[in-house]
């Protein structure tokens, strides 16, 4: 059977993809598939920079305000939601449209790397916790490195997050990311993706960057943050990114 083509948009913060994705589904009846791990996240509205109806402009937008900031939710869990989104799009004999800056989701669909499905180790990750707080985070980054020296090559020593992934992978299965994703890319993909990453002149880039936090701001990014806080008790993951 003929594998059904899908677009994927891609790109650094504050790049342009929404703009441009919204008006290539108006041109091409397609609809947009979120791949953002934090627009995910109800009520977390200006910090991720996610669209509004106005900006959508009629587009119909998956993967976006499914759960609650209080919520866990992996890689795993969004390769599952956005392939059944995309089965969605294409049954309604519209063009899917895969828009975001989160690689590792990206990632997911496009070489279907199937991630395992790890339960939460809480008294690990505390341990873990508790060795960036007594030994600095550097310590951490140290032993990821020794376990997968290949994904740690990708990783800024302050990718807290991820740096905690690659280890408690490991921890939990035995084998490092970098296999698990090694055996998994030998699968075919469901669908044909067409990726298209924007790119610009650097300090162009960090010029609207800037001016995208003075909007944020204006916006009450600060109330918003507050305002979460107060609501909810703990930020399993939701916490972990600011999209701006």
């Amino acid at each position: 059977m003929k594998r059904k083509k899908v677009i994927v948009i891609c790109g650094p913060t504050a790049s342009g993809k929404t703009a441009l994705s919204i008006e290539l589904a108006k041109k091409i009846n397609g609809e947009i598939v979120s791949c953002d791990s934090m627009q995910i996240y109800k009520e977390m509205n200006i910090g991720t920079a996610k669209p509004d109806k106005e900006e959508m402009q009629g587009i119909k937008h998956y993967m976006i305000d499914i759960i609650a900031p209080d919520e866990r939710f992996s890689v795993a869990d969004y390769k599952v939601q956005a392939k059944e989104a995309i089965r969605k799009i294409i049954e309604k004999g519209k063009t899917p449209i895969v828009v975001g800056g989160t690689g590792l989701y990206v990632d997911s669909l496009i070489y279907e790397i199937e991630y395992p499905k790890i339960e939460f180790d809480e008294k690990y990750r505390e341990k873990l916790e508790k060795e960036v707080e007594e030994k600095g985070l550097d310590n951490l980054y140290e032993k990821a490195k020794k376990i997968d020296k290949k994904a740690i090559e990708k990783i800024s020593r302050n990718d807290k997050k991820r740096i905690l992934r690659i280890l408690e992978i490991y921890h939990a299965t035995g084998k490092t990311k970098t296999e698990q994703e090694i055996e998994s890319r030998k699968n075919k993909p469901e669908f044909l993706y067409k990726v298209y990453a924007l790119n610009m002149d650097r300090e162009k880039l960090y010029d609207r960057i800037n001016k995208r936090v003075d909007i944020m701001i204006e916006k009450g990014l600060i109330k918003e943050v507050e305002g979460i806080y107060k609501k909810y008790n703990k930020f399993p993951t939701a916490m972990q990114g600011l999209r701006i």
